[in-house]
């Protein structure tokens, strides 16, 4: 009963400190859903051309709904996002090559506004925190070797072989999210370079796997929650950036069906998200993300097997 209590009592401070931001995030999310819902329609009285977005009403709604949430996780936690999604969407039928391009552009986009909200909610301060500035840039300039590392071999494994990897890596994300939900140590920067380097060829493979990585890494580190989670958006949104660009020079594409509705939902979980961070039950909420992680890998390494 006192923690219901207290759960409402929080909610209702959340919503009296950010009633103005709410209801804004309401709205953008209603007027997403009127857009996606009018695409059948549209097609139906040939006011809209199908092959640009083959995707139907439903399938959008899902795929925007299913951004909405896991990068709410992401924007919270600092992981969960194409961790959870990647696996998702894979179960759902979708190829890994029309999946990770569209991950790494929503994930580019929610890591920059994630990053300027963190900064304005006062989640982290790089311009007067040294130890924060010094974390992000050590896991900057691993970015673009792991990355580009990954995309080269990405482009050159088979579709059931990509799809294995990507299983491996998340069940690994799980365990890893698991064991190092309550560990605490000193700030050690030899190991961020070190999770820092495999966290951003996990972003290239499979869309997901840094989050985790990075954030439970810092913790490990010595880094303090809410500047981890701050510090691994920003970082993140530059090993999509480079991921990404790797991935179209060497002939890749974006698949646009995919890619505006997850960056829509993306999107609109920051804003809610980055006012919620210092408030959630931050071990017990990545246990679960943790148990999560390793259930969907499960299914997708038996969907494999099958």
């Amino acid at each position: 009963m006192n923690a219901a209590v207290a759960t409402v009592a929080t909610l209702s401070d959340v919503y009296r400190t950010h009633r103005r931001r709410l209801l804004l995030w309401a709205v953008l999310v209603s007027s997403v859903v009127l857009a996606l819902l009018a695409r059948d329609p549209l097609v139906e009285q040939g006011l809209f051309d199908p092959e640009w977005i083959s995707l139907g009403s439903a399938a959008l709604l899902a795929v925007f709904a299913a951004a909405l949430l896991c990068e709410y996780l992401d924007s919270s936690l600092g992981m969960g996002y194409g961790t959870t999604l990647t696996p998702l969407l894979l179960l759902a039928g979708f190829a890994p090559l029309q999946i990770v391009p569209a991950v790494l552009l929503s994930e580019l986009l929610t890591g920059l506004a994630a990053g300027l909200l963190h900064h304005r909610d006062g989640n982290i301060d790089l311009r007067r925190d040294h130890q924060a500035r010094r974390t992000f840039w050590l896991l900057a300039t691993l970015s673009a070797v792991g990355a580009i590392s990954a995309v080269l071999l990405a482009v050159r494994l088979s579709t059931q072989w990509f799809s294995v990897a990507i299983a491996v890596i998340v069940l690994g994300m799980g365990l890893v999210t698991l064991v190092t939900a309550r560990r605490r140590l000193r700030y050690r920067p030899a190991g961020i370079l070190a999770i820092g380097s495999i966290a951003a060829f996990n972003k290239g493979l499979s869309g997901g796997g840094y989050g985790p990585l990075v954030t439970s890494g810092q913790v490990v580190s010595g880094v303090a929650p809410r500047q981890a989670v701050a510090i691994t958006s920003m970082a993140e949104a530059l090993t999509c950036l480079i991921g990404l660009i790797a991935y179209l020079l060497l002939g890749g594409a974006i698949d646009w069906s995919l890619a505006l509705p997850l960056s829509a939902g993306a999107l609109l979980s920051v804003p809610l998200a980055t006012v919620t961070v210092r408030r959630l039950p931050e071990a017990l909420i990545r246990g679960a993300v943790g148990v999560l992680t390793l259930t969907l890998g499960g299914l997708l390494a038996f969907k494999l097997l099958l």
